[in-house]
């Protein structure tokens, strides 16, 4: 899990700066879209799939999806395992409970 907030860190880093992002004029893709895209990816080991969705938005605007889609999964995991969300996160990052 580390190594790949580490890996996208270093991503967001190395990505050249081109003034902002402009999605392709046929489909232009939502900071929510990018997010899944990118988090999907980095499940899959998919580093096309983790490319492609860093051009669809900005670097801050997918930091911001992927964080709302962690609180969002928290939150979801949480209410299926009747605990509270600090339990679910730190369960899920190997962490001792609080």
């Amino acid at each position: 899990m580390f190594r790949r907030l580490r890996r996208f860190r270093r991503s967001l880093v190395r990505r050249p700066e081109t003034g902002p992002v402009t999605p392709s004029p046929s489909r232009r893709h939502n900071v929510f879209e990018a997010a899944a895209s990118y988090v999907s990816g980095c499940a899959e080991d998919d580093q096309d799939q983790m490319d492609t969705a860093m051009t669809w938005v900005s670097p801050e605007a997918l930091s911001f999806g992927i964080n709302e889609l962690a609180c969002r999964a928290v939150i979801v995991l949480a209410r299926e395992r009747d605990e509270s969300p600090q339990e679910v996160a730190r369960n899920l990052l190997g962490l001792p409970a609080g």
